[in-house]
């Protein structure tokens, strides 16, 4: 009797024994070190480039600064986008990679990126500023707090951040911490425009004593015995008091004075600070703390809480620390809950094995079950998986495959059993039978994930832990079913007391039995039925809601409230006050953290934070529980527009994946700016008029108002002044003129000269200040220079896309839609403008999100798909049986399109992962099937019965993994992320099980010419 791998495990105890050990310690050591994290890490292939070229109007940079690194930029081979920004003294350049680009090479292009943007800086303009270049924007300060810091002074609150980020930074796994939000102090220097002309002195000379006495001079070195001695002169001024004892004048002078006696110098915070920071109505800044991205969050995490209740100890009277998001609570919750729904679908399948074919061998799939899980736990922490959202998740997805292995080899032992022969032979022969057709099924079950977790872009990298824990628990659980499973077989199984030679007598199979004579005698009327069904679906597929990602069960929102362009922050400041009562005022609201100027730091993977922007706010709100948060979201997009009308204010929720940045958004590329404008606004119109969508804005907004002196040439000329001489005139009388800082630690604080405050009110006033001339060596009345003052409009945001200028119409979908269905119903009206020559239009939002990832996946598939066509191939070594296999699949498409329309969730990218799975499931139980039917022949029954006996005999098999993996889902069904993935397999495999059950043996005898005899015996001990 030839060995076989079930006999040599059954006669070696010992070896079986071994690997079951390692099963339950490898997979308990690896449970207790396996990183965890809340969503799988992938690298953001972004970075920023800031230039400040203060003065410019937002065309001016775009033409002299943006379009000068953007074609350095474009020279880049790994570029996949560059778009810019265009602000008034400011171009915000963002460089997007190629996705094919991995984590391992991204530091290597940034450093070519660095290269070229430095070979450019000497051909951007006069006056314009190093580039400043951001490559860690995808940091992520998962555990994100807010320090209130009432009744602290700007020092005391900047001293309090020093403390808290020195002790934070040297925890073990600390990574980076980020303060923002820090009072902004400013040293003014106010002196009315009457007394400078009076005293005769230039703002320069100011500017010079100021810039001299706080330099840092290069040591002397002096020699005093043994020792050498540095000498060092110290700087002028280290305090307010300083400045103000600074004498002005000429050298020898007797005329000359203090800047005390002449001007007021104050330490005040600034009139325009760069942000604004509240949590809970009190003011507040923000502590970011990211993790290594090696180490497990969740310790970090708890390492980071506890150094924080040391440091608590010490915090002046008043201040507190609270938590805004805490990422390894979230990832401690969120995997611990999902190990429990693991644990759920785990017993729930072994529940059902045990019901339906005893608890001897129930127990048998379902130790063999566990000791799969467990070793894949072990493997994952081998190979650094960490345990998260996705790879958790494949755990569920291949529980129907995972217990397929060890149904099949228990089966055919309780069969064989059943017929009197002793467990060893009926195990081995089972497994010599089964084992090649299960292991090539279990590869093309691992095959049909391949092109996703082999993609090379970022979605590869997103959900390459799916693929990686598929792939492991399924050659596991083959390799334990052939194994271990015969072992613990002939250890539980106990033969019938009365041996048959047909353990396919009962009721159950009796009735498939009858189906199956059945559907073979009207095998064209089964087949057009089928096909129609499945034509039926395909259609009906429209009628199912579309969806990227759904949204999270994170218990937090968004209200982003942006003012018309160029509005004061302080103004804006006010507003959000207003807002942030309204919000704290919510019955569920339990804390408001308010921003205003920019965005938070980035504290979840998939927040993008909003970049500087003075009339720009936004509130992160925390509810007591995330099901409360579509109701209140949709009552205040109803009801804040009214209370703030000059504001365009939006409420997003957070959803699971990269955010798209609108439900709805179309791009028009041109070079006129007022056509753009056009068009753009053509599309809102239709926005409106439709009624689907909400919030219409464009990302230029409104234009700005500048005001511009007209220069009179000739006179400025006669005086001996210059442009500059005017611009530093009106930089003094307004904002005022920077002439120096203040160094204090390691904080360096602005100094800038200006008028005193009341008389800095009105356009107006600017006529009554004087002009430095150079020339004349005294100050010229501001009149005899200018003939006026202008006011005018301009664009104050200026987009580029790939170097052409591009405007992009955004929308909301309505509550009571699906962002796809807003898309549906808006996009032929606007595809149907009318575009003037050299215009174009793309759409955005997350249409194209949905595409890019639909695309990459759809790039990768076929070389995954091929691979599976040529393992059954290879397997059956025949054309026909793998046709049957791959005709088949594409009818699982019923059972899913009815699980979503009944129960209406849309599908989403996750459900087309479960899709995927369904025909690997699907695949499996059908070359079984087919192998066993081919078996029979080959041995002599005949082709008629072949098909009916080996279809009867894998009925259970197929029922069991079916219905198994069917209640394994049930524990998801209350998940956001995986609900759609779990109602596309619940529908799919009961459906898909019909048509392995059906469908292959119709297929099979219609392919092979098999007809019923005209005597048919089959169904006489049916």
């Amino acid at each position: 009797m030839a060995l076989s791998i079930s006999r040599a495990s059954i006669k070696r105890p010992v070896a079986v024994w071994l690997a079951i050990i390692f099963c339950l310690v490898g997979g308990y050591w690896g449970l207790n070190t396996v990183g965890r994290l809340e969503d799988p890490s992938f690298t953001l292939k972004t970075a920023l480039v800031f230039v400040p070229y203060p003065g410019a109007s937002a065309i001016e940079v775009e033409e002299e600064v943006a379009d000068v690194v953007e074609n350095a930029l474009q020279q880049m081979k790994q570029l996949d986008r560059v778009e810019s920004k265009s602000m008034p003294g400011m171009a915000q350049i963002t460089v997007e990679i190629e996705m094919t680009y991995g984590p391992d090479e991204i530091p290597q292009v940034w450093d070519e990126m660095r290269r070229r943007i430095s070979d450019v800086e000497g051909d951007l303009p006069a006056g314009a500023q190093p580039p400043i270049i951001n490559d860690d924007f995808g940091d992520v300060y998962g555990m994100f707090y807010a320090v209130t810091s009432e009744g602290l002074n700007p020092l005391e609150q900047r001293d309090l951040a020093t403390t808290l980020r020195l002790g934070l930074v040297t925890v073990d796994g600390v990574a980076k911490v980020e303060v923002q939000g820090l009072a902004e102090e400013v040293i003014n220097i106010s002196i009315p425009s009457s007394r400078l002309t009076e005293l005769g002195f230039p703002p320069n000379q100011i500017l010079g004593i100021l810039a001299d006495e706080n330099k840092v001079f290069m040591n002397g070195e002096i020699t005093e015995g043994p020792a050498r001695i540095n000498l060092s002169v110290p700087p002028g001024y280290v305090s307010p008091e300083g400045i103000r004892d600074l004498r002005l004048g000429a050298a020898g002078e007797v005329g000359q004075v203090t800047i005390n006696d002449i001007a007021r110098v104050s330490r005040e915070e600034a009139e325009q600070p760069s942000q604004v920071i509240r949590q809970n109505g009190a003011s507040a800044f923000t502590l970011g703390v990211s993790a290594l991205t090696d180490r497990n969050v969740v310790e970090v995490g708890k390492a980071v809480s506890a150094r924080l209740e040391e440091l608590k100890t010490a915090l002046p009277e008043g201040v507190e620390i609270i938590p805004i998001y805490e990422q390894h609570a979230v990832v401690d919750e969120a995997v611990s809950s999902f190990l429990i729904s693991l644990g759920q679908s785990v017993g729930i399948v072994v529940a059902a094995l045990m019901l339906t074919m005893g608890w001897r061998a129930g127990l048998v799939v379902g130790a063999t079950l566990g000791l799969t899980v467990f070793s894949t736990l072990f493997f994952m922490s081998v190979f650094g998986i960490a345990m998260e959202r996705i790879s958790l998740g494949a755990l569920i997805i291949a529980m129907g495959m995972l217990v397929d292995n060890a149904i099949v080899i228990t089966e055919g032992m309780v069969i064989g059993v059943a017929r009197g022969k002793s467990a060893e032979d009926a195990a081995a022969e089972t497994e010599t039978a089964t084992s090649i057709p299960l292991l090539g099924a279990t590869v093309i079950g691992i095959m049909a994930f391949s092109g996703i977790g082999l993609s090379p872009d970022a979605t590869g990298e997103f959900l390459f832990s799916l693929f990686a824990v598929i792939a492991i628990s399924l050659l596991m659980s083959w390799a334990l079913a052939v194994t271990v499973t015969p072992y613990l077989g002939k250890l539980l199984l106990r033969a019938p007391k009365e041996a048959s030679d047909d353990p396919y007598k009962g009721a159950f199979y009796g009735v498939y039995r009858r189906f199956l004579w059945l559907a073979l005698r009207t095998r064209v009327l089964v087949v057009l039925i089928i096909v129609g069904i499945t034509v039926w679906s395909v259609l009906a597929f429209g009628q199912v809601k579309q969806a990227f990602f759904p949204a999270s069960n994170t218990p937090i929102f968004y209200v982003q409230l942006q003012m018309p362009q160029g509005t004061d922050i302080n103004v804006t400041d006010d507003e959000m006050k207003r807002l942030e009562q309204i919000l704290l005022a919510e019955e569920s609201v339990t804390d408001v953290t308010t921003l205003v100027g920019r965005g938070a730091s980035r504290f979840m993977l998939t927040y993008s934070p909003e970049q500087a922007d003075p009339s720009y706010g936004q509130l992160i709100v925390r509810v007591a529980d995330a099901e409360a948060i579509p109701p209140i979201a949709a009552r205040l997009n109803r009801d804040l527009p009214a209370e703030f009308p000059h504001a365009l204010i939006r409420v997003e929720q957070i959803v699971f994946g990269p955010p798209a940045g609108a439900d709805v958004a179309v791009r028009f590329s041109g070079p006129d700016p007022v056509i753009l404008r056009q068009l753009a606004d053509d599309a809102m119109r239709i926005y409106e008029d439709t009624g689907t969508l909400t919030n219409p804005r464009t990302n230029w907004r409104q234009r700005e108002i500048v005001v511009e002196p007209v220069v009179n040439e000739s006179r400025m000329r006669l005086a001996g002044a210059t442009r500059g001489a005017i611009a530093d005139t009106i930089r003094y009388g307004t904002s005022g003129m920077r002439v120096g800082q203040l160094r204090e630690d390691d904080e360096v604080i602005p100094i800038q000269l200006r008028l005193p405050e009341s008389s800095r009110d009105g356009v107006d006033r600017l006529q009554d200040l004087s002009v430095w001339s150079d020339g004349a060596g005294t100050y010229v009345p501001m009149a005899n220079l200018v003939r006026g003052f202008e006011t005018r409009l301009v664009e104050a945001l200026v987009h580029r896309r790939d170097r052409e200028r591009t405007i992009t119409a955004l929308g909301g979908a309505r509550d009571d839609l699906t962002a796809d269905e807003a898309f549906r119903s808006v996009r032929a009206k606007v595809e149907a403008i009318p575009l003037p020559y050299g215009y174009t239009l793309e759409w955005g939002g997350e249409y194209e999100s949905a595409q890019m990832a639909q695309e990459s996946l759809g790039k990768q598939l076929p070389l995954g798909f091929l691979v599976m066509l040529a393992i059954s191939i290879l397997m059956f070594n025949k054309i026909r049986q793998p046709l049957i296999l791959w005709l088949v699949v594409p009818m699982s498409v019923t059972g899913m399109v009815l699980g979503l329309l009944f129960t209406g969730l849309p599908f989403t990218f996750t459900a087309l992962l479960g899709f995927l799975s369904l025909s690997g499931m699907l695949m499996k139980n059908a070359i079984v099937l087919v192998e066993e039917i081919d078996l029979q022949r080959a041995e002599g029954v005949s082709d008629y019965k072949a098909v009916i006996n080996g279809s009867v005999s894998r009925l259970r098999p197929v029922v069991l993994a079916a219905g198994t993996t069917i209640f394994g889902m049930i524990p998801l069904l209350p998940d956001a992320f995986f609900a759609s993935m779990a109602v596309t397999i619940m529908g799919g495999l009961a459906f898909a099980s019909i048509l392995t059950l059906v469908a292959v043996p119709v297929l099979y005898a219609l392919f092979f010419r098999i007809k019923p005899p005209k005597e048919d015996t089959s169904l006489k001990n049916a």
